[in-house]
């Protein structure tokens, strides 16, 4: 992290059982929640000079959590999340986007939100009919998870301009 300059990380799939925040070294504090050690858990990472200014935080559950701070007047909400992967159970993938939609409706109006999230689903090529909520820059086909984030950011109103798809293929 300090290395690529990166002062606040979101992470997924910790495996860390527990409700904690500590240090991890180099100058980095790890906010975390997960109650199995074999499974989900997120976190929130923040350069210590930013632990400061952490006004809330909000452990939903093991897949979303989120951190409120005051950063030079703006209010900065950074919302963590991992969502079921391919195979999981529906009720389990409906669960997690309710948490995250209440999560993102006690936000007020006009405080800033950088969501850091695997959202486990394939967006898909192009942006036909979705140009309002996200760029043309994602691979494959939209698959049902893809669909969900789809639907989730229209929900929001907000747009995703810089749709990233990173594959390993």
């Amino acid at each position: 992290m300090e290395r690529r300059k990166v002062d606040i990380l979101c992470v997924q799939e910790t495996r860390w059982k527990g409700s904690k925040a500590r240090s991890i070294g180099a100058g980095f504090k790890l906010f975390y929640y997960g109650v199995d050690s074999k499974r989900n858990g997120v976190g929130v990472v923040l350069k210590e000079e930013f632990v400061r200014n952490v006004l809330e935080v909000k452990r939903v559950s093991d897949r979303v959590m989120s951190l409120k701070l005051e950063i030079e007047g703006v209010m900065l909400n950074v919302v963590s999340g991992y969502a079921p992967q391919v195979g999981c159970e529906l009720e389990e993938k409906e669960r997690f986007w309710s948490e995250l939609d209440e999560v993102m409706e006690s936000i007020p109006t006009g405080e800033r939100v950088v969501i850091g999230a695997d959202f486990n689903g394939h967006v898909g090529e192009g942006n036909t009919g979705d140009e309002e909520v996200m760029g043309k820059f994602g691979v494959k086909e939209r698959n049902l998870e893809g669909q969900m984030v789809v639907d989730f950011a229209s929900g929001l109103k907000r747009i995703d301009r810089n749709t990233r798809s990173y594959s390993a293929e």
